[in-house]
């Protein structure tokens, strides 16, 4: 057979192995754990404990959080090899289409903002919005897996994302601040449907109630809160610019639980605590100040089971914790001699407590999603009903 009449044959093969090549590295399943280790070693969850105990506060008080480890991406997770000819053919095909040595870069986090989760049974997926890669990653920490949701809509991109607030049905309601609306995808992180287009101007933090559907947007740059009904339809605006209670100066992190809605008044240097029926304030958290805990800029803020609110002031590197007074049990974080660089969180912002009360910061300048987890001494039955 002459080589003209081989070459189709050929080509063909070629285009298969190109389809596998590029279609290979798509698809193979990615699979890793937190990383615990001082030294960067991977640890697996049995392996945590053995790694050198880090835990707030310092002895000789008692213990009560522990470092937990952190994710950055595919650093913590690894693609199996492919046996025989497959993968072969793939490094075949990724040379022909010109991309051996091109994607070798792994996928993880740059800026990461906000952090949350669906909470289904087993760990559920994690989300976390990152401004600097332009979009949501999702950790399954049940199935072990890592996705990029990239697309805001139909040939749009995601521009500046940062609140996250889970949908019932398994999706995700992202509010991008540049783009200016909250944007709705189903649960593959297939956009479906726009809220707020043209009412709001700078979205920020979401919180979702679950019972009502409301979804409450804190629009940083008109100082008020939003609330869309489950329709996607604004219902109600709290407050505006100001500084007394009910008022807020770039308000944006919130969190919802037991009908209260918690919102970081970032420029007010305070956590108002509201009333989410009717927005009546009820009382605020933290002050402008330097003292421990004072606050300069606040931004994410979580309530767990037990009544406690997680409050990140990124000014100082810290999580807060405080009692439902508003009283401060501990910081968790600051920088010291006695703490190890892996440790210490540098402009943290978001945080979200998981449902079986892990405390997930993402630790943006670190390009990280931490890990923090309360100790027997910290763990108490559930107090707090959470949407």
């Amino acid at each position: 057979m002459s080589l003209w009449r081989r070459l189709p044959r050929l080509l063909a093969m070629l285009a298969a192995s190109v389809w596998i090549g590029l279609a290979g590295c798509a698809s193979e399943p990615v699979r890793g754990t937190w990383r615990y280790a001082m030294d960067g070693a991977l640890g697996t969850e049995d392996a945590g404990p053995a790694a050198p105990a880090l835990v707030w506060p310092a002895a000789p008080e008692p213990p009560r959080y522990a470092w937990a480890g952190h994710l950055t991406g595919e650093p913590e997770l690894h693609r199996p090899e492919s046996a025989g000819s497959a993968s072969v053919w793939r490094r075949v095909g990724r040379w022909i289409a010109g991309l051996d040595g091109a994607d070798e870069a792994p996928l993880q986090l740059q800026r990461p903002s906000a952090v949350s989760g669906d909470g289904a049974p087993g760990g559920g997926r994690v989300f976390v919005s990152d401004a600097g890669r332009r979009a949501i990653f999702v950790f399954d920490l049940a199935g072990g897996t890592l996705a990029l949701w990239e697309r805001a809509g139909p040939g749009l991109n995601w521009v500046s994302p940062v609140g996250l607030a889970p949908t019932p049905d398994g999706g995700l309601d992202v509010a991008d601040a540049e783009l200016g609306w909250v944007v709705r995808l189903d649960p593959q992180g297939e956009p479906r449907g726009q809220i707020g287009r043209g009412v709001l101007q700078r979205p920020t933090g979401l919180a979702r109630d679950r019972a009502s559907g409301r979804l409450y947007v804190a629009d940083t740059r008109a100082h008020d809160i939003k609330v869309f009904d489950a329709a996607g339809q604004l219902e109600a605006t709290l407050g505006g610019p100001g500084s007394a209670p009910g008022r807020y100066n770039a308000p944006t992190h919130l969190a919802l639980a037991d009908g209260l809605l918690y919102v970081t008044d970032s420029l007010n240097a305070r956590v108002q605590v509201l009333r989410a029926a009717d927005g009546q304030p009820l009382r605020q958290i933290g002050s402008r100040g330097v003292v421990l805990g004072q606050l300069v800029r606040p931004k994410g803020v979580a309530v767990d089971r037990a009544g406690r609110v997680h409050v990140v002031e990124s000014y100082h590197d810290t999580v807060l914790v405080y009692d439902a007074d508003g009283q401060l049990l501990l910081p968790i974080g600051p920088a010291s001699a006695a703490m190890p660089p892996v440790a210490r969180f540098l402009l943290p912002s978001g945080v979200w407590v998981a449902p079986d009360g892990d405390v997930l910061v993402a630790d943006m300048f670190n390009a990280r999603l931490a890990r923090l987890r309360p100790t027997p001494e910290v763990s108490a039955p559930p107090r707090v009903r959470l949407p």
